[in-house]
């Protein structure tokens, strides 16, 4: 039963998340977080980071670790291969149908309106994720810091985000190393 569930969640998320993969994170989400609740919105946003700090489609990196948390090996070639078959089918449907009809106006229409739908989806997402920021230990000053910062280095300085992610995990880890060597020592001084 968690097999076909497995295939179910990424097949939905797969065959309606039309746009490449950030459209297809909030379904994704919801499919995961929502309606399986196979892991709650901090865990799913530790699984977002670190799928867009690694190379290749996001939907199928977080596809393969959420499949293999879920069901191990099998459940993992299952989440892949249901993330990529829809995009298979719609593109050959798809393709097969805008060469027919590419001279259309209502082709360019349809291919425009793509955009904003992603960008309200994304922006949704982006909220609840800083509206959780907000009320995590590091608090409204650090998470307002970490978006400005992120956004001055990759808007104007063109820096990969994986990059900053990356950045952010070490210092993650140094501060956590550092909080174990200070309990040590207060343990030590006791």
């Amino acid at each position: 039963m968690k097999q076909l569930q497995i295939f179910i969640a990424f097949f939905r998320s797969g065959m309606l998340g039309y746009g490449g993969g950030p459209s297809s994170i909030p379904l994704v989400h919801k499919e995961v977080v929502d309606t399986f609740n196979w892991m709650d919105s901090d865990e799913f946003g530790d699984i977002l980071a670190l799928a867009n700090a690694l190379p290749g489609p996001i939907n199928t990196k977080m596809a393969g670790y959420i499949g293999y948390r879920v069901g191990g090996v099998i459940g993992m070639l299952n989440a892949i291969l249901s993330s990529i078959l829809p995009s298979i089918i719609l593109l050959i449907v798809l393709l097969t149908t805008l060469n027919a009809y590419k001279d259309q106006p209502w082709v360019a229409g349809m291919t425009k309106a793509v955009v904003p739908v992603v960008a309200v989806m994304l922006g949704t997402l982006t909220w609840e994720f800083v509206g959780k920021s907000i009320k995590s230990p590091l608090g409204w000053k650090w998470t307002v810091a970490f978006i400005i910062t992120s956004a001055i280095l990759m808007g104007l300085l063109n820096v990969h985000p994986a990059i900053i992610i990356l950045g952010l995990l070490v210092g993650a880890l140094v501060k956590k190393d550092k909080n174990k060597e200070e309990g040590k020592k207060g343990r030590s001084t006791a």
